[in-house]
């Protein structure tokens, strides 16, 4: 059995692509006198001009952690599971025996928390599900590395005492 070819053939224009050429230098001429004419700037000067981001905006991850230095992460694994991306790792261990300064026993706490921001896809679901609200995503944006392995955060990086978002 044959396949049969119903596609119309090209005209000329759509064979010179005369149509879609001068639309193209339309959009560029109209970008550059309005440019030089009305001054408007389409680009930002990254390092010395930040863009406003929303109060929404999700960044990098954060454990937040108590006035004692004290991760709030009883290592639940709740974020671990609900992750699409798999990009959290924990490693869970016992805490002492102690009670800490709030009157709040916590059984275990995160020996190793690891996350990888080359597979995160920022969707916010670790800090939803996260019972303690230990897990956060800050408003940091700037998160360039020179290599893979430095993508991954551990424990000792994503410690932060909680003030907002910021």
């Amino acid at each position: 059995m044959a396949t049969k070819n119903i596609s119309r053939p090209y005209t000329i224009a759509q064979k010179l692509y005369v149509f879609y050429i001068i639309k193209g230098m339309l959009i560029n001429l109209r970008r550059f006198f309005s440019g030089l004419i009305l001054q408007r700037n389409w680009t930002i000067q990254y390092p010395e001009e930040r863009r406003d981001y929303s109060q929404r905006f999700r960044g990098a991850h954060f454990i937040s952690v108590d006035k004692n230095k004290t991760e709030n992460c009883t290592a639940c694994f709740l974020c671990e599971t609900v992750c699409p991306a798999e990009c959290i790792h924990i490693v869970a261990e016992e805490r002492d025996d102690d009670k800490n300064p709030d009157g709040v026993w916590k059984e275990k706490k995160p020996l190793s928390f690891d996350i990888d921001l080359l597979r995160c896809c920022f969707c916010g679901f670790c800090e939803e599900a996260c019972p303690k609200d230990a897990i956060k995503l800050s408003r940091d944006y700037e998160m360039s590395v020179s290599n893979r392995d430095d993508a991954i955060f551990d424990l000792a990086h994503l410690k932060r005492e909680i003030n907002g978002r910021g």
